[in-house]
């Protein structure tokens, strides 16, 4: 029996299955569940972790500690006399903030539609219950409507789920990141649950209610990242395992199932026989849903520290981090690994190799990139440590259960589930036998070109508006020309070096199978400096090229600027035609300005100066990661009132002078970054 029938014959699906079951009796709310941030139940779901790590035979077993802003949510029930007389009880869920009633207290309950700031008008909240509706996934997120509340003197806002997540049931309650003060609180509150109450609020402007809640904010407590290993020949070369075991509700699937999956396949590895090459770590991560108070990058924090603070050193030594998320239920008609690009062509060639694994989809597993900002792969990414997560955003599960209390094993297919623990089991041996790191930069250079794509097309017809001089105009295509050259003449250089990194890998996995272990020592001692100057290419690609937009999607830095060269020059356009509703269409998609006509001035800021003005500490991997913010908070609000003007009785040339510089600070800026970019290649990528 090979190495691959012995690993593969050792995984256990029923064990990992029981223990994500297991997770799930730790819980801060005795009814709803939850184990967020610095809880009670994370402590104690971290310390079974660490004994169940050392039960199935991992070494060095220890607890990592790490600092987060913690939240113990215990209880939020409102309960009120119903139009027949009887009385009504509600479990609400929360979001990360303090509200403590000490005990049931009465107040005053509001209905506000969907809590923007027209929604105010004439109503005074002052210290009360303020009902509205969201829907966080077309609409915006919950911290608007919640810091507009506040700022109206609201006691707390409660936010109906209509529709976005939760899809599933009436009954759904929805938990997400707050990316909020912790001083404006927030609840939520299904569907089912809300109807009598709007009932009610049809016949008067108000009503009472009582609220008994327990929700509180700690800021910088001490949680635990739990960290155990399978020792490896080479204790400085390390494969990450990782996934994260906070949760709201229950989190069977997020994200129960993600750590029983990393230690069924390390319980695997162990009964196999395994001997690595390379030490294998696997770690429990915290505070993934959440752990740093007002900060529009909140999750994902528990590894962010990891790799950050408390072991930065493992930047240089971890060739990849195969991060882990619901993985136990079906996305879509095929398994995907997400990838970080250098990593791309390794694993479709690793997937081409593969014996007969588990039928669990239709069509065969693929690999997808670039990383996302959703899980913790992309803090690992931004530290230098090249990372990869199973794709687990087809479907329909994120519209309907995901953060709901319907998240459990209803959607468990086991099937899914063994291919995963299959594929990534596979993988780690597979990593193990490479002397040098198999990363290859060729898609991050055609990224980079497929970014400058049409560019001259965005940027011609603004010649004719005078927004660009031809002379300019003709300046930045020959720039943007000679760094597409630049750009395909290091991707030719990237494919070269990928092909002897990967000979060296051929070579050196012939040596290990014919037993040849002297053999394959020298020629991994011989591999060092390639592999450090990989990861040096990744890091200075990650530093240069990942930037994210507003809404955490991530680009590199021209996709961005040409965006919104395009937009803004559209838009002047159209005033130009005094065309104000397709102006503002595109105004709109600018950065943050989607939120400018909905919400106080004062909404609109907070929620843009705690980006652009707070530090590396509290800003974590989206730090020093958007562009430059075009603030139009003023211009929009401006064309909304003369766009309900008589036409004949305005003036656009303030707005249209205004969104000039605008777009002429774009294009300078676009100058630069393609020099920026220039330069980037040429220095670490073709020599």
């Amino acid at each position: 029996m090979n190495l691959q029938e012995s690993i593969l014959k050792n995984l256990d699906i029923d064990y990992s299955y029981q223990l994500a079951k297991r997770m799930e009796q730790f819980r801060t709310n005795p009814v709803l569940g939850y184990r967020p941030a610095g809880s009670r139940a994370e402590f104690e779901t971290g310390e079974m972790l660490k004994q169940e790590m050392e039960a199935i035979g991992l070494s060095d077993v220890r607890k990592d500690a790490i600092k987060v802003d913690g939240w113990e949510f215990k209880k939020a029930v409102l309960s009120y006399t119903a139009a027949d007389g009887s009385h009504c009880e509600i479990q609400l869920g929360a979001y990360q903030t303090t509200f403590v009633t000490d005990g049931p207290k009465d107040f005053s309950l509001m209905y506000l539609g969907k809590g923007t700031a027209a929604d105010y008008e004439g109503k005074d909240v002052t210290g009360k219950l303020v009902l509205v509706d969201i829907n966080q996934r077309d609409e915006w997120w919950i911290n608007y409507p919640v810091y507009q509340a506040h700022l109206k003197g609201a006691a707390a806002l409660i936010a109906v789920q209509s529709g976005g997540y939760g899809e599933i049931d009436d009954e759904a309650l929805n938990a997400q990141d707050i990316a909020g003060p912790e001083d404006a609180p927030a609840f939520s509150i299904s569907r089912k649950d809300s109807d009598p109450l709007k009932e009610l609020l049809e016949h008067t402007q108000e009503i009472t209610v009582t609220l008994d809640a327990d929700s509180r904010i700690t800021r910088d407590c001490t949680t635990y990242n739990i960290v155990g290993t399978i020792p490896g020949k080479h204790p400085d070369r390390m494969v990450l395992l990782s996934a994260h075991y906070d949760s709201y509700f229950s989190g069977f699937q997020d994200d129960n199932t993600a750590i029983a999956l990393m230690f069924g396949i390390a319980k695997a590895l162990l009964a196999s026989g395994f001997k690595p090459n390379n030490t294998i770590v696997i770690c429990a991560m915290a505070a993934e849903e959440w752990g740093v108070v007002d900060s529009n990058f909140d999750w994902s924090t528990g590894a962010y520290e990891q790799v950050f603070t408390a072991h930065p050193e493992w930047v240089g030594k971890v060739i990849a981090d195969l991060n882990f998320e619901l993985p136990a239920l079906a996305h879509g008609t095929r398994a995907r690994i997400r990838s970080c690009y250098e990593y791309t062509r390794f694993l479709e060639e690793y997937l081409s190799e593969l014996p007969d694994l588990t039928r669990a989809y239709p069509e065969e597993t693929r690999v997808t990139s670039p990383i996302e900002t959703w899980s913790d792969d992309f803090s690992m990414a931004i530290a230098g440590i090249p990372s990869m997560v199973n794709d687990f955003t087809g479907g329909s599960f994120m519209e309907t259960h995901y953060h709901s209390q319907f998240d459990n094993d209803a959607f468990y297919d086991e099937q899914v589930y063994r291919l995963h623990h299959e594929l990534f089991a596979l993988l780690i041996a597979a990593l193990d036998e490479t002397c040098v790191i198999p990363l290859c930069s060729a898609p991050v250079m055609k990224r980079a070109m497929d970014g400058y794509h049409a560019s001259s097309d965005v940027l011609r017809p603004f010649v004719a508006m005078d927004l660009i001089s031809p002379m300019t105009l003709a300046s930045l295509v020959e720039k943007i020309s000679g760094l597409e050259k630049l750009l395909a003449d290091a991707k030719d250089v990237a494919e070269s070096r990928y092909e002897s990194r990967r000979s060296l890998n051929d070579r050196y996995r012939a040596l290990l199978s014919e037993g040849k272990v002297k053999e394959a020592e020298q020629l991994y001692l011989e591999a060092r400096e390639a592999e450090e100057e990989a990861l040096r290419r990744f890091q200075c690609a990650q530093d240069e090229l990942v930037r994210i937009d507003w809404y955490g999607n991530v680009h590199y830095p021209h996709e961005i600027l040409l965006q919104n060269i395009r937009l803004i020059g559209g838009a002047i356009a159209n005033l130009k035609e005094q065309n104000l509703s397709s102006a503002l269409r595109k105004l709109y998609q600018v950065d943050n300005n989607a939120y400018a006509f909905m919400f106080d001035e004062a909404v609109y800021n907070h929620f843009t100066d705690y980006v652009l003005n707070q530090p590396q500490d509290r800003l974590k991997w989206g730090y020093k990661r958007l562009m430059p913010h075009e603030n139009l908070y003023a211009l929009v609000k401006d064309l909304l009132q003369k766009k309900e003007a008589d036409p004949e009785e305005i003036s656009l040339s303030c707005e249209i002078s205004h969104l000039t510089r605008i777009f002429q600070d774009q294009c300078r800026m676009l100058i630069q970054t393609t020099d920026q970019i220039q330069s980037l290649v040429h220095d670490q990528f073709l020599i």
